[in-house]
């Protein structure tokens, strides 16, 4: 059994599109009209276009906005992302704008970083040692 297809709700589906794929470097793997205003919208890393899709998933089911208020008050991340190595692409990120509600946080032998995804989320971000 793997994950085949994860999800993040966001608040505008064009917007999203365009932070995870100009700023995060994901890659656009279907992008199919549900509807008058929704899309089937996913994306993937770069590097491996058959890996793990992430739907950018509208937010418009009622028990959304609560769930992610409670999440973003306590800073807890909605996804954990994994990259070569935190310090450098919390620099990266930030050339690109990205605001980061935890700076990189060595916990043993994983380190950490969690910014704000502009579409509602709070991401992480995180490396072995």
């Amino acid at each position: 059994m793997k994950i085949q297809l994860t999800s993040v709700f966001v608040d505008d589906q064009a917007k999203a599109l365009r932070f995870y794929t100009d700023v995060l470097g994901f890659v656009t793997k279907h992008d199919v009209p549900i509807g008058e205003t929704d899309r089937w919208l996913t994306v993937v890393p770069a590097d491996d276009p058959d890996g793990t899709e992430l739907l950018l998933e509208p937010s418009h089911h009622p028990a959304v906005k609560p769930y992610r208020d409670a999440l973003v008050a306590d800073g807890i991340p909605l996804a954990v992302f994994a990259v070569d190595d935190v310090r450098a692409e919390y620099e990266r990120l930030r050339e690109h704008g990205v605001r980061f509600t935890q700076e990189p946080l060595d916990m043993g032998p994983v380190t950490t970083a969690v910014f704000d995804d502009t579409c509602g989320n709070l991401i992480q971000i995180a490396s072995q040692a």
